[in-house]
C-alpha cells in the first residue's frame, strides 16, 4: 500500500442513513442550464454540432460578447414548480443543477464574481426557488460546480511557470469561497457533483479536492459527494493510487453504462449520467440534435440496468433559455414515468441481486430491504417466452406482472423455469417469490452420468 495524505477516506461504502437515502433513490434528474441555453447550439444563424455548453469555446465567441448574454437571460418562462413536476412526472427522487458550468457564469449571486445571475433582468435567487419546490414535493436537490471556469482569470489548464502556480493558488481560493457561499446560503442541499477537474492543473492540487469535500461534510452533515472531485498526492482520480473509490460514490459512467455482466461494479456506489440527445447536455435547437432524441423505453432500459448493477441513472434535461422544459423531454419524462408509476418497486431501494446472473433478456433486481427478486424484460425474445435461471439450492413457488396479478410458469429443470411473456407489452416486470427447494427437484436425462 502506497501512504497517502489525500486518498480516499474509507476502505467500504458509506453505510449511514444519508447515503442509504441517495442510494435507494435510483432515478434522478439532471439539469444543464445557463447562459448557454439562450443561444442553444447556434450562433450568428449556424448551427454548431457540439454540445451547447461548449458553444462559447467551439465558436470562438468573444469573451464580452458571451457575457452580454446576461443581459438577455430574462427568465419570462422561467417556473422552478413545473421543472419540479417534470421531474415527479419522471419519477425522479433527486435532481442536480448546475450552479456554474464552464463558462463561469452562477445561477447564484456570489459575492466573489460579478457573472451571475443577480446582475440579469431578473436578479432572481433560482437556486433558492429550485430547493423550495422540489423540496416541497419531496424531491431532494443537489448541486454541480464546474471547477474549470473559462471566464475567470486565474484558471490554468496546465501549470508551467510560478506565474502559473500564483494565479491557480488565487483561483483555487476563489472556488473553495465559491463553495464555501453554496454550502452557507443553501444548507438543505443533499448533495455536490463536481466536474471540470480532469486538468493537470487540478490533478496537481489533490490537496484541494480533498479539503473541498472535507469543508462541505462539515458545514453540511450527511452531504454526498462525487467522486470526480477527488485527484490524490499522485494525481490519480475517481480512484486512489491504492485502488479505493475518492469521494462517496463513483461518477466516471458519463453516456455510457458498465457491461451488464460486469458485476464488479455492484461492489461500490456508482452514479451514470445520461443525455436525453446524443450527446448534448444543454438544450440545442439544431435538427443534429433534436433528431436523436432517446425513446422513453430506452431510458427504461438504462434505469433497469444501473440498478441491477447497484448504480442510479441521472437522467439530463435542457431547458430553454427562457426558463421552459422543452415540450418534447416533458413528453419523454411522462413516458419513463408512466413506467416506474407501476413497477418502481422493482428500482425504488433495489440493487444488484447476488447470484443471479444477468440472463440476456433483460436483467435482476433486488429490494435491498425484503430481498425479494425482480425480472425486468427489456429484450423481448421473438419466441415470446424467456428462462429464468435461478441460483442454486432455490425454487420459483409464486410469479406475478407488475401491475397485473399472478402468472404462471413452466419448471423445466432444476432451479429452471419457462414464462410467457407473449401477450406483454412494454417492459414487463415480473416479481418472483422464491424458497429453498425441497428434495432432488427435476432430472434431465443424460446417459453419461445415469447410473
Amino acid at each position: 500500500m502506497i501512504e497517502l495524505k489525500y486518498g480516499a477516506s474509507r476502505e467500504n461504502p458509506r453505510e449511514d442513513d444519508a447515503m442509504r437515502r441517495f442510494r435507494g433513490h435510483r432515478v434522478g434528474q439532471f439539469i444543464h442550464w445557463g447562459l448557454y441555453s439562450l443561444p442553444a447550439g447556434r450562433w450568428e444563424g449556424k448551427d454548431v454540432e457540439f454540445a451547447a455548453e461548449f458553444l462559447p469555446r467551439i465558436a470562438g465567441i468573444p469573451q464580452a460578447r458571451w457575457e452580454a448574454l446576461a443581459n438577455d437571460f430574462t427568465l419570462a418562462d422561467f417556473d422552478a414548480g413545473a421543472w419540479a413536476d417534470t421531474a415527479v412526472a419522471l419519477g425522479a427522487k433527486y435532481m442536480t443543477i448546475t450552479t456554474k458550468h464552464h463558462d463561469g457564469f452562477c445561477l447564484w449571486p456570489s459575492a466573489y464574481t460579478d457573472f451571475h445571475m443577480g446582475n440579469t433582468p431578473s436578479g432572481r435567487d433560482v437556486l433558492a426557488e429550485l430547493i423550495e419546490a422540489y423540496t416541497a414535493r419531496g424531491i431532494d436537490v443537489c448541486f454541480y460546480y464546474s471547477v474549470l471556469d473559462w471566464h475567470h482569470p486565474d484558471w490554468r489548464f496546465t501549470l508551467e511557470n510560478d506565474g502559473d502556480h500564483a494565479a491557480f493558488a488565487r483561483y483555487l481560493d476563489f472556488a473553495m469561497k465559491q463553495l464555501e457561499e453554496l454550502a452557507d446560503r443553501y444548507p438543505d442541499v443533499k448533495g455536490f457533483w463536481f466536474d471540470g477537474t480532469w486538468d493537470e492543473s487540478v490533478k496537481a492540487n489533490g490537496w484541494w479536492t480533498w479539503e473541498v469535500e472535507q469543508m462541505l461534510k462539515e458545514r453540511i452533515p450527511g452531504v454526498v459527494v462525487n467522486s470526480r472531485l477527488r485527484a490524490d498526492d499522485f494525481g490519480a482520480r475517481h480512484v486512489d493510487s491504492n485502488g479505493r473509490l475518492m469521494g462517496d460514490y463513483e461518477s466516471g459512467y458519463e453516456r455510457r453504462l458498465p457491461e451488464p455482466w460486469n458485476t464488479g461494479v455492484a461492489k461500490r456506489d456508482w452514479e451514470a449520467c445520461m443525455t436525453i440527445p446524443q450527446a448534448s447536455w444543454g438544450y440545442h435547437q439544431g435538427e443534429w440534435a433534436q433528431s436523436t432524441l432517446k425513446h422513453p423505453l430506452d431510458i427504461v432500459d438504462m434505469i433497469a440496468h444501473c440498478t441491477s448493477l447497484g448504480g442510479n441513472l441521472l437522467l439530463n434535461f435542457g431547458p430553454r433559455g427562457d426558463g421552459s422544459m422543452a415540450p418534447a423531454e416533458v413528453e419523454i419524462a411522462r413516458g419513463v414515468g408512466g413506467w416506474l408509476a407501476v413497477n418502481g418497486e422493482a428500482v425504488y431501494g433495489c440493487g444488484f441481486a447476488d447470484g443471479w446472473e444477468y440472463p440476456g433478456w433483460g436483467y435482476f433486481t433486488e429490494d435491498q430491504s425484503t430481498g425479494r427478486v425482480f425480472a425486468i424484460v427489456t429484450r423481448m425474445p421473438a419466441s415470446g417466452r424467456i428462462r429464468i435461471q435461478l441460483p442454486g439450492g432455490l425454487a420459483l413457488v409464486g410469479l406475478r406482472l407488475l401491475g397485473s396479478g399472478a402468472h404462471s410458469f413452466k419448471p423445466l429443470a432444476d432451479s429452471l423455469v419457462e414464462v410467457d411473456v407473449s401477450g406483454m407489452r412494454g417492459v414487463p416486470v415480473l416479481g418472483l417469490e422464491t424458497a429453498e427447494r425441497a428434495g432432488e427437484g427435476l432430472r434431465e436425462p443424460n446417459p453419461d452420468v445415469l447410473t
